[in-house]
């Protein structure tokens, strides 16, 4: 039952489906997203410590924008490599340099988005942070 209803879904053009499903995917999605993959364990703690440091150190709006824009960004790029690592599963589960190639650069993806968040933590950070320890 359970499979059938997800094909009438898939079959679904979205235009014709209500805003209500739609969301209701895409919450379903970050829960799976975020329980079946460890590395959202280590993004999220990276996000919280982010968000405690900037509590403490009192940034600025334009400051907690380009945080939330980090995280926003991190977390969205492990979500987009998640689903291109199960879409690959799908497509066949034997070597294909192809799937390889597609895997490897959705990966470097979420390595771009957290050296790009890691950044601007520290031009965020690091000048509050020198600021503080010097007199």
């Amino acid at each position: 039952m359970a499979s059938s209803n997800k094909s009438q879904r898939m079959k679904q053009p979205s235009a014709q489906r209500g805003w209500r499903a739609k969301f209701g995917d895409a919450f379903r999605g970050c829960k799976w997203g975020f329980r079946s993959q460890s590395s959202f364990a280590v993004h999220l703690f990276a996000a919280v410590l982010a968000v405690l440091a900037g509590a403490a150190l009192r940034i600025s709006l334009i400051e907690w924008a380009l945080i939330a824009l980090s995280i926003a960004g991190v977390l969205s790029a492990e979500m987009l490599n998640t689903s291109i690592e199960h879409l690959a599963r799908a497509i066949s589960r034997q070597q294909d340099p192809n799937i390889a190639r597609a895997l490897d650069v959705a990966a470097a993806g979420v390595l771009m988005a957290s050296l790009g968040a890691t950044a601007v933590g520290l031009i965020v950070f690091g000048r509050l942070l020198w600021q503080a320890l010097l007199p």
